[in-house]
């Protein structure tokens, strides 16, 4: 049986952490791609220019394929790491950590600083609602109008949605197939004649 599940955040959620003097403001996201990751970046810089480190780390994708830590001018490996192995621990993927720190004037070192970015992107996703979602590959499914109630009766048989539907003699729709089922979609329409199903 395919894994064809992952882990994400259902909604933006906030933490914090406290240690002599410096805060540490958590802030995690749901993200789909890189572009809306450093979207969300800049206007979090923005809006708390103030502060003298903005460290983060997202994960991209369902196979947790794309990734970026980044220190922001803390000591290597204080502030991207531990805020990834909290996602890490969560278990998530497409999702956004930010943690922004203003510092209290005392020195954490290299072990309070890791605990303290640790600490703070625990407390968001602690506090975050987790879903889990569906990987879906994606098709295109042509065939004549006199097929419609067979296909809209399989479509319904496995529980899958469709969008972007075009119907006259010929019609078309595009699905959505969790990964563990696209073998049995693929035969089931395979037996109705005159479907073709193509991956897009």
């Amino acid at each position: 049986m395919l894994d064809d599940t992952y882990r994400t955040l259902a909604a933006p959620v906030e933490g914090q952490y406290k240690e002599k003097g410096s805060k540490f403001l958590s802030f995690a996201f749901p993200v789909s791609t890189e572009e809306e990751a450093k979207a969300l970046l800049c206007a979090k810089r923005k809006e708390y220019f103030d502060a003298h480190h903005h460290c983060y780390a997202y994960v991209i994708g369902a196979d947790k394929e794309t990734y970026r830590l980044n220190d922001d001018g803390e000591p290597s490996g204080t502030a991207g790491r531990p805020i990834h192995g909290q996602m890490m621990s969560f278990n998530l993927t497409d999702a956004l950590v930010l943690v922004v720190r203003y510092f209290g004037g005392v020195k954490l070192g290299v072990s309070g600083l890791s605990q303290a970015y640790r600490a703070a992107a625990h407390d968001a996703l602690a506090h975050a609602a987790i879903v889990e979602k569906t990987i879906n590959e994606h098709f295109r499914l042509e065939f004549e109008y006199a097929l419609l109630n067979d296909v809209m009766r399989l479509l319904k048989q496995y529980g899958i949605p469709f969008q972007d539907q075009q119907f006259g003699l010929q019609c078309v729709l595009r699905i959505g197939v969790r990964r563990s089922m696209v073998e049995r979609v693929r035969t089931s329409f395979s037996q109705l004649r005159g479907v073709v199903m193509e991956e897009i």
